[in-house]
């Protein structure tokens, strides 16, 4: 779990930014917003009334502004979400007036809620300052926290090097899932040549196929993939994870 005061040493002001321009949005399903539409948009799954979504998003801005660890994060919206009856198992109309049993409010679903957003926002700032110093710095690195919670495809593209404005980033710049603490590292031309780094390209090595998105939906999506020269093996983010949320902040 991201701890926001080990990652934050300063109030992060462009992922504040990029966290303040969203506008609220309503969504019985994650996949109803899709990709490029969470860019503009906050939403949290199941959440149907403003003052909920407020409350939520409240707490996520005041996390990130002041470097709030998921406890503190936590600690502050549960009693409010209990409150308020969004919390636990519950039988619910959705959207299309079908009634199902759903699971709102838990402490897992909070610690996805804060996870996704604050990586996202943190990932999107840092995307902001690498791409205004590309001059200096015009080669990426991507890198994986390898141990037991690292998803292998992550694992598989730990260390891989391409060119800032490589079309790989455009799918593949971080987060690429749920929870996914993956990050780039920014390299000078310097840094590359003196530790022999293959600075690679994705030409020909990315392609799109339909993905199931949801068995209760029954829709496909499409997903981008990268093909391992070395394995020949296709990696891709997760379903609904292919784009770069801050290509255009």
């Amino acid at each position: 779990m991201v701890q926001l005061k080990g990652l934050f040493k300063l109030a992060p002001s462009l992922a504040i930014k990029y966290f303040k321009n969203k506008n609220n949005k309503f969504s019985w399903d994650w996949y109803e917003l899709w990709q490029d539409a969470h860019k503009k948009s906050f939403t949290v799954a199941k959440v149907m009334r403003e003052d909920v979504l407020k409350d939520i998003r409240s707490a996520l801005d005041k996390a990130l502004s002041e470097g709030k660890t998921f406890r503190e994060f936590s600690k502050e919206i549960k009693p409010t979400l209990q409150k308020k009856g969004w919390w636990g198992e519950q039988i619910v109309v959705d959207s299309k007036g079908t009634a199902e049993k759903v699971q709102l409010g838990s402490m897992y679903r909070l610690k996805t809620i804060y996870s996704v957003n604050m990586q996202v926002a943190y990932q999107t700032g840092r995307y902001k300052t690498q791409i205004e110093n590309k001059e200096n710095r015009p080669y990426w690195q991507y890198v994986a926290v390898l141990d037991a919670n690292t998803r292998p495809e992550h694992a598989q593209l730990h260390d891989l090097v391409f060119p800032c404005d490589d079309a790989f980033w455009t799918a593949f710049y971080p987060p690429n899932g749920w929870r996914c603490r993956c990050r780039v590292r920014a390299l000078s031309d310097n840094y590359v040549k003196k530790h022999n780094l293959t600075v690679d390209l994705s030409d020909n090595k990315l392609s799109e196929e339909e993905r199931l998105v949801s068995k209760k939906s029954g829709e496909y999506k499409p997903v981008t993939f990268y093909t391992d020269p070395l394995t020949g093996k296709k990696i891709a983010p997760d379903v609904g994870w292919s784009y770069n949320p801050a290509a255009d902040f």
